[in-house]
């Protein structure tokens, strides 16, 4: 059965809307790690001997919706804005970025004392787009925050950084989510090594093969230093540095991190085609005919979505096993 490739890339401006006409390779990088998701669409420099003058119809801050697929039934794979136009001798590549391209912005100086995650969130949003919606479960408490000369990207990856928070953005209800990691559930997609999975270069990772000890360290307000540690010595140490939290949210992260760090999981990623759809946070079924104890339920971390006349190939990867 074949199918035939289907794509529409439409800009979105005070002009109006704009479609594109022609492509030459569209790649697009989503991760439960990363704070943004990030489009770069490849054009060709001229058309029939004819030079594209893009320029003239899209601006740096212009919306974008990117939807793929085959046979006209397409799904929209990212939307967000345009950050950034290349021009090189063979082409003009247009790079693209999420919801997090609002968020470079400056905000203004401001020290919390104390603070929760959602405090912090909800101050940038006022700050930078209100009609954003704050969609946080991870509370992590500071007993002192301070904001100075720092763009919303800049305390939001402070945030992410120290709790390990997975911090995205869901453009299509508009919303900024924060989740302890791996907890945000999506939907679900079905692999099997001898079916959908076209190549491979994932390990498994057995959680008995290891030893982790993790300690989290923070300074106080008297500045004296607060700790905690957990897991096994002997083995493997993740230490982590955080801002001013109490005792009890320097233990959270520590215990979040550590029994994170102790599941089973694949390393490595896979191949496969648009269908099924998949981003990060799906559950991901893989299975495996030659090793049926590999088989079960994945966390999708990150997802990468190529495009092009070649065909649509997504390479994932997945991590820590759910089931």
């Amino acid at each position: 059965m074949q199918f035939q490739l289907s794509w529409d890339i439409s800009f979105y401006n005070k002009q109006g809307e704009w479609t594109l006409g022609i492509l030459a390779e569209c790649e697009i990088q989503k991760s439960s790690k990363n704070l943004a998701d990030f489009a770069t669409i490849t054009l060709p420099e001229a058309h029939y001997n004819k030079v594209l003058n893009v320029q003239e119809n899209i601006k740096r801050g212009d919306r974008v919706k990117i939807r793929l697929g085959y046979d006209n039934n397409l799904v929209t794979e990212f939307e967000g804005y345009v950050k950034e136009l290349i021009t090189n001798d063979s082409s003009l590549k247009i790079m693209c970025e999420d919801g997090l391209f609002l968020f470079r912005n400056g905000v203004k100086n401001k020290q919390f004392k104390p603070a929760t995650v959602s405090q912090i969130a909800n101050y940038l949003i006022s700050e930078i787009d209100s009609s954003f919606k704050l969609v946080c479960d991870y509370d992590i408490g500071y007993e002192k925050f301070t904001i100075y000369q720092a763009t919303g990207f800049d305390v939001l990856k402070k945030i992410q950084e120290e709790t390990g928070a997975d911090i995205f953005f869901d453009m299509k209800n508009k919303e900024l989510h924060i989740h302890p990691a791996y907890t945000r559930k999506g939907g679900e997609a079905e692999y099997s090594m001898q079916h959908n999975i076209e190549s491979s270069s994932l390990e498994y990772k057995l959680a008995e093969d290891r030893k982790v000890e993790v300690t989290v360290e923070s300074v106080g307000l008297d500045g004296k230093i607060i700790s905690h540690t957990t897991g096994s010595t002997g083995g493997e140490r993740v230490t982590k540095k955080v801002g001013r939290m109490s005792k009890d949210a320097i233990k959270i992260i520590a215990d979040t991190e550590y029994k994170n760090q102790m599941r089973s999981k694949y390393e490595g990623s896979f191949n496969a085609w648009l269908i099924p759809y998949v981003e990060p946070s799906f559950t991901l079924g893989i299975y495996d005919d030659d090793y049926p104890y590999k088989d079960g339920r994945y966390y999708a971390e990150t997802v990468v979505t190529n495009f092009s006349e070649n065909g649509g190939v997504r390479t994932v990867t997945p991590s820590i096993n759910l089931s």
